[in-house]
């Protein structure tokens, strides 16, 4: 078990190596729901509780694998948590908010193939966490997502109002903010161990 204190690794997770800007994992979300800030926060609570939920049934899959002698099987039992979890938020969401089902489109049954939830999965369990230590971690990755997509969304609704050629409009001017984005979350490295 690791025994790092409970705020580095929410830190670690949400800053130094963000999921979004660090490993460049979730770009699809990160992309796509990022041109309303509404929507935005919206989609990274979801992912927040994907992260969550995958998270706590990571680490019992993998202590029961364990015991059991099949880590074989630890990466198909990860996918169908993560898909069982998602379906879960999907029918939650359209039953609560229709607009905001509407709203996310195609990118919410995505986060069933959102590689930061299943690399969170992976990492935990690699670096050897403990069940509390796995829902902080969780936590920080989550909050890291939805602050790269706040912050993503934030800057393009800025850029909205802004005068520019119509070359850079749209998916030319998206991938160079995440790219500025990704240098500014280069300066939280020095914080990490």
């Amino acid at each position: 078990m690791s025994s790092d204190p409970l705020w580095t690794i929410f830190v670690n997770a949400c800053l130094i190596n963000n999921f979004v800007l660090a490993y460049f994992l979730g770009i699809c979300p990160f992309l796509g729901v990022s041109a309303k800030l509404a929507t935005a926060t919206r989609m990274g609570g979801a992912v927040t509780f994907v992260m969550l939920i995958s998270s706590t049934c990571a680490f019992g899959i993998h202590r029961l694998l364990t015991l059991l002698d099949a880590p074989f099987l630890t990466l198909i039992s990860f996918i169908a948590v993560i898909a069982s979890s998602v379906q879960l938020v999907e029918m939650f969401i359209k039953k609560v908010s229709p607009a905001l089902f509407r709203a996310l489109g195609i990118f919410l049954p995505l986060i069933t193939t959102n590689c930061a939830i299943l690399a969170l999965a992976l990492f935990q369990t690699n670096k050897g966490y403990g069940f509390g230590q796995c829902i902080v971690y969780a936590l920080g990755g989550g909050a890291g997502f939805t602050l790269a997509l706040v912050l993503m969304a934030g800057v393009r609704e800025k850029l909205e109002l802004a005068q520019m050629p119509d070359v850079v409009r749209g998916t030319a001017l998206a991938l160079v903010v995440a790219g500025i984005l990704s240098v500014a979350f280069m300066g939280f490295a020095g914080l990490g161990s």
